[in-house]
């Protein structure tokens, strides 16, 4: 592993750290989509099928548990919380994400790199997982207003993404073989979906004030 990836994992355990802060500190989820966690519960629990029969490192696994564990708890919160429901903004999250994974489904059946049941899921959780986002950001330009919890989330996840891209450029200079090309044109497409959140998140800060998203 290298220093790029490590800084990759840790940016990503802080936005899950950051959303579950503001959904147990706060008890609310407003601004927060299900759909989008929903979808990253899915990516984790297709990604991670080798959890009990491929071990790498320890690390590598407590990771796993992690992610999934973690996607699960939210999805859990915002959907049976007796608090935490109440404050879901069902009316403005209406992307329609089952087509989505269908999409990614049908594009993993036709591009992946070993026709494997694994090897096909993992290449589903990588597509998907570039489009996970797109619910949250719908839900956010809707919405106008972003609060400060919501942002810092959605930051460090592009944050997280735009870490990896260094992560797989280092290996593909340093490593013989490696290949993962889903894996790195499917990262260069979630980060330019954050693009735009970037841009007026910048603005806010340089601003200091309130972070708000195009109609």
């Amino acid at each position: 592993m290298n220093i790029f990836r490590f800084a990759g994992d840790m940016t990503h355990l802080m936005s899950i750290l950051i959303l579950l802060l503001k959904i147990y500190a706060t008890k609310s989820c407003a601004g927060i989509s299900l759909k989008t966690q929903e979808l990253y519960a899915l990516v984790f629990l297709t990604r991670y099928l080798d959890l009990f029969t491929d071990y790498v490192s320890l690390y590598n696994s407590v990771m796993k548990v992690v992610f999934i564990g973690s996607s699960l708890a939210i999805v859990w919160c915002m959907r049976r919380h007796p608090l935490v429901r109440k404050s879901y903004d069902k009316d403005l999250d209406t992307f329609r994400h089952q087509y989505v994974v269908l999409a990614c489904f049908l594009l993993a059946l036709l591009l992946h790199e070993i026709f494997t049941f694994q090897e096909v899921f993992w290449a589903f959780s990588i597509y998907l997982e570039a489009v996970a986002i797109l619910p949250q950001l719908v839900l956010l330009q809707r919405s106008g207003n972003v609060d400060n919890l919501t942002g810092q989330y959605v930051l460090f996840l592009g944050a997280y993404r735009g870490l990896y891209i260094i992560n797989w450029i280092y290996r593909y200079f340093t490593e013989d073989h490696f290949t993962r090309w889903i894996a790195c044109v499917s990262g260069l497409v979630q980060t330019a979906l954050y693009a735009d959140f970037f841009y007026y998140y910048y603005l806010s800060w340089k601003t200091n004030t309130k972070l708000k998203l195009p109609a």
